[in-house]
């Protein structure tokens, strides 16, 4: 989650994609949508707002639906949050910009995680999340990308056998494991690149023998050079 910026802000209606529903002042459900949503669907929104956390890069929210629903009325903790969430946008106070951004950061990483106890039906990094075998596998994979994995090294963390563990993580995750692991190194690689960083550097650090092999391997992922989005600020 670190390693893309999570921003929840007010914005008009037409161009939100986190609603909070209800009546009156009393919340029932939140909504994160992958898009705006027509007005007719959100008539009953008592509130709402822009999430923008790494867009389509960032592995967690591609993997969510469409739609992500989350009632409140056996949630009491995440009730409690949305209600001064929606006190401090209608007080409108001092602050009120860095209050929001703090308390909507909250609702989502909660959000996020109760898709993540509850399971997801959809192939993708919640999936195997949901799964504690998986699960370390996956973290041991965004903790430390420029580790010279193997599949068995991978395995291993899951405390599975080389061909269970893979067959697991490609049904859940809907690619490889090695797959997994070279596209979070690019995209992480691509992250650096935007920064400025040197192509030497990026490649050692994530594990590519020169920063020609990187090179090949970011064209073909992304559809273009990596001196294309040198110095770009990452899509939200």
């Amino acid at each position: 989650m670190a390693r893309f910026e999570l921003t929840v802000t007010s914005c008009a209606r037409a161009e939100a994609n986190f609603w909070i529903f209800g009546t009156g002042n009393a919340p029932d459900s939140l909504c994160l949508t992958a898009a705006p949503c027509p007005v007719a669907q959100t008539r009953n929104a008592i509130a709402f707002a822009h999430v923008a956390w790494g867009g389509r890069d960032n592995p967690l929210l591609a993997a969510l639906p469409q739609e992500v629903r989350h009632p409140l009325s056996e949630d009491p903790e995440m009730q409690a949050l949305t209600k001064l969430f929606i006190a401090e946008m209608q007080a409108a106070r001092c602050g009120v910009a860095s209050v929001l951004n703090r308390l909507g950061e909250v609702l989502v990483v909660r959000l996020m995680r109760a898709q993540i106890e509850a399971g997801s039906l959809q192939p993708g990094v919640l999936a195997a999340l949901s799964d504690p075998r998986l699960s370390r596998a996956v973290v041991a994979i965004h903790d430390r990308p420029g580790h010279p994995w193997r599949l068995d090294d991978l395995a291993q963390e899951a405390g599975l056998s080389p061909s269970r563990f893979s067959n697991l993580f490609r049904t859940r995750v809907g690619q490889t494991p090695l797959a997994y692991l070279r596209q979070w190194r690019l995209i992480l690689a691509k992250q650096d690149i935007e920064r400025g960083d040197r192509m030497a550097r990026v490649a050692a650090r994530y594990a590519y023998g020169s920063p020609e092999a990187l090179s090949r391997a970011f064209s073909a992922q992304f559809g273009r050079a990596p001196r294309s989005v040198r110095g770009q600020t990452a899509p939200t």
